[in-house]
């Protein structure tokens, strides 16, 4: 028997251990162990006939339940056993709420406390009643665009994408008691920040992780949000490799195009929006990372999400209407998916980390890949040393210190041996060197010392 998530020992019983007996009730229930140390040895209580009595009678009444309290022996040592079932309801004790995550306590408050609450009931956040958001705060252009996104991929009825829109709402099960819901707001209002905080994606560009160079928002729509990140990561953010195969020319990021709009699909799909943190984004020269407060479903871990699973969003209606629009599938493949680009695209498989109130995904570009940026430009004292000739090809050089001679040759207009010749001469200037092999390696500006 060892120590883990559903298991604790204690040398000694104190009475805060009614929170991990709550703990463990809101969780996956678990077993607390009352006279067994840290290491696993059992060293025995000098009262356990009146623990027998005291225990049973104090989690009733913090907690108003009944959990198996029993009497065991080892060695000629007595310790307690503890067995706390998981409960189908929320459970407090002495009116706070308590819930087992990993090896640590969470004491549950705020909007992580509605959700908690909710999903024990069976209920989700995506899904309940919005009072005041009504048929004129939903925006007729992104009706539109669904019923056009919908009619191409052919999961609804024909009829039902003739329907008007109150009508088309309640087919997609976007109302509750005669109101629309908070998913109807955050995939059909143009602007869902003025129901719900932190409705949007912050992206930040950063050379080190203390310094923050850029930033950007992406608010709006969540129909609308998935193509403006990837617009704006994909012009701002991220430089792609180019290389050519005879004319045409080839641009590769370091994070494949499918991955990067599955993961953050997977992003916008399974927030817990309710705790009002946006989605964050972090890109680096050589990595990118998107950080999400979201949840696994009870009982995963993080080697339950790398194998095949089944489908279980936290937000089953906003999930419902990005199925029907064709951005994911409904057998819970978009991990699998992410892994399957990166394969094919030859980059490392993503990593995920996971923290009790949020899920982040990093994904890490490989040498060959990464377009290396610098800040500094050609000094005058390089440039009082070069030709107009050579100046070019230092722009260029600037411009991306990746290019290798070909890539040069061909924004220039001229021949690869003309690039060659000026190439030659910038490095027996020490205008420039040469860094890393040839295929993989990039060019460094050398300022006098």
């Amino acid at each position: 028997m060892s120590e883990k998530q559903n298991i604790e020992w204690k040398a000694k019983w104190k009475d805060n251990y009614l929170e991990w007996i709550c703990g463990f009730a809101n969780a996956q229930g678990g077993k607390l162990y009352i006279g067994i140390d840290d290491n696993g040895n059992v060293i025995g209580l000098n009262n356990i006939r009146k623990l027998m009595e005291d225990i049973p009678n104090k989690i009733r009444n913090a907690m108003s339940i009944v959990v198996d309290v029993n009497a065991m022996s080892k060695d000629g040592k007595d310790y307690i056993e503890i067995v706390v079932p998981s409960y189908p309801v929320a459970i407090s004790c002495k009116g706070v709420y308590y819930y087992r995550s990993g090896s640590t306590m969470q004491t549950l408050s705020g909007p992580e406390l509605e959700s908690f609450i909710l999903r024990k009931r069976g209920a989700s956040w995506d899904n309940m009643p919005l009072p005041g958001f009504t048929i004129n705060d939903i925006d007729d252009e992104l009706v539109n665009r669904f019923k056009s996104l919908a009619a191409k991929k052919q999961r609804l009825d024909e009829s039902v994408l003739d329907e008007p829109k109150d009508i088309l709402m309640e087919k997609l099960r976007l109302t509750n008691a005669g109101y629309y819901t908070n998913a109807a707001m955050l995939l059909f209002s143009k602007n869902p920040d003025r129901w719900q905080l932190g409705a949007y994606t912050k992206i930040g560009f950063f050379e080190t992780n203390a310094d923050l160079v850029y930033q950007d928002e992406i608010h709006g729509s969540l129909l609308e949000q998935i193509d403006k990140i990837m617009e704006v990561i994909h012009l701002k953010y991220m430089k792609a490799k180019i290389s050519y195969e005879g004319m045409q020319r080839i641009e590769r990021y370091f994070v494949p195009n499918a991955a990067l709009r599955e993961a953050l699909l997977n992003a916008l799909c399974h927030k817990q929006y309710e705790s009002c943190t946006p989605i964050q984004i972090s890109v680096y020269e050589d990595k990118l990372y998107i950080a999400n407060c979201g949840r696994l479903p009870e009982n995963w871990t993080a080697e339950n999400l790398m194998q095949k699973h089944a489908s279980k969003p936290y937000n089953p209606s906003i999930a419902n209407v990005y199925y029907l629009a064709g951005f994911i599938e409904s057998w819970g493949r978009g991990v699998e998916k992410i892994c399957q680009a990166c394969s094919e695209d030859g980059v490392p498989l993503p990593e995920y980390t996971i923290h009790p109130g949020d899920i982040m995904i990093k994904f890490t570009g490989p040498e060959d890949r990464i377009v290396r940026t610098f800040t500094s430009t050609v000094t005058e004292r390089v440039t009082a040393k070069v030709t107009a000739k050579e100046q070019e090809v230092l722009n260029i050089i600037l411009e991306d210190p990746g290019y290798s001679m070909s890539d040069i040759a061909d924004k220039l207009s001229v021949s690869r041996k003309t690039i060659a010749a000026r190439i030659k001469s910038l490095k027996e200037k020490g205008v420039i060197t040469r860094v890393g092999a040839t295929k993989n390696g990039h060019w460094q500006i050398n300022d006098e010392q």
